[in-house]
């Protein structure tokens, strides 16, 4: 399958399986996508991730999270910046999502991190998506 937009793509699985409440969500591997799922697992938004290589071919599995009650710990995620439409943010304007309770996954020059980590850091990048 050739998609326009494998992070657009990755993040439909993921919030698609939260829905439904399925344990794991499965999509095909890229070091993007890994890094964006690190990042997750890393903020507590996932229980963990996993490449998996069968017949020559990697993908990568989510694990999703749940709370006590099954509530759903991914609350929202969307897509920020696309092929069509570029999104670009420098450290002094990173957006903060629901006033700091959520986060924004940004591409860096110092690779795939927060937007918290990127004030730290001081550093911008493309905002691929926030989370909350």
């Amino acid at each position: 399958m050739y998609f326009t937009d494998p992070i657009a793509d990755m993040l439909t699985r993921i919030r698609n399986a939260n829905s439904a409440s399925h344990e794991k969500a499965d999509m095909p591997f890229s070091k993007e996508k890994e890094a964006i799922a690190s990042v997750l697992k890393a903020e507590g938004y996932i229980l963990n991730y996993k490449v998996i290589e069968k017949n020559n071919k990697k993908d990568l599995r989510i694990y999703l999270k749940y709370g006590v009650n099954n509530e759903k710990v991914i609350k929202g995620i969307k897509r920020i910046s696309t092929p069509g439409r570029r999104a670009y943010s420098g450290v002094k304007e990173m957006p903060k999502v629901l006033g700091g309770l959520g986060i924004a996954i940004v591409s860096t020059p110092k690779g795939i991190i927060t937007g918290k980590e990127c004030k730290k850091e001081n550093v911008g990048g493309e905002v691929l998506c926030y989370v909350w």
